[in-house]
């Protein structure tokens, strides 16, 4: 299995106060602690577009197109707003395409309710299907996020074995589609 991947983490939010900030970082923390993943995060407020930049021209596009260039995979965190996922992570996602291909992706939803994002993730992996990404089945909901945190750390120590189990298939697809990208 394939030991040098480049996983990056998408934080799908800018608004403030944002609570998915504290799941972005425990995701990130446990990624760099699983071993032979590179990571870092991306973060929709370092790529505010004002509207959709699908020819790449500008220079937040480039530098969001390089990082999904190298990527061998991508974890997505976004909370649920209005059964729906943020416009900035669309406009963000839309900034690329061909890059996309044929790399898998992880998304972890975020709620103040009990059902974790649900709603936000079947619609984004629909359109992540589009981007020609590979969503794996493994997801991750985190609900009652006022809660599920306290002072930055998670009070449910059952998500550490939730996010290896989803380390673990991330990681599988990404080594199988990079060998299968590069043959």
């Amino acid at each position: 299995m394939e030991t040098n991947l480049f996983i990056p983490l998408i934080l799908g939010t800018a608004r403030e106060g944002r609570r998915s900030e504290h799941v972005a970082r425990f995701i990130l923390k446990a990624v760099e602690r699983y071993g032979g993943i590179t990571t870092e995060l991306i973060d929709v407020r370092d790529y505010l577009f004002t509207r959709t930049d699908d020819t790449g021209e500008s220079d937040m596009a480039k530098r969001y197109r390089e990082k999904i260039t190298r990527a061998d995979g991508l974890i997505i965190v976004s909370p649920e707003y209005n059964h729906g996922y943020p416009g900035e992570l669309k406009l963000l996602l839309d900034s690329a395409y061909d890059e996309y291909a044929h790399k898998p992706v992880g998304v972890c939803g975020v709620s103040s309710g009990q059902m974790g994002g649900d709603r936000m993730m079947e619609q984004l992996r629909l359109i992540l299907i589009d981007f020609a990404l590979v969503p794996i089945k493994s997801a991750i909901y985190f609900p009652y996020i006022k809660t599920l945190f306290r002072d930055g750390e998670i009070t449910d120590p059952s998500f550490t074995e939730r996010v290896k189990k989803f380390l673990d298939e991330l990681v599988w697809f990404a080594s199988a589609l990079k060998a299968a990208r590069q043959s």
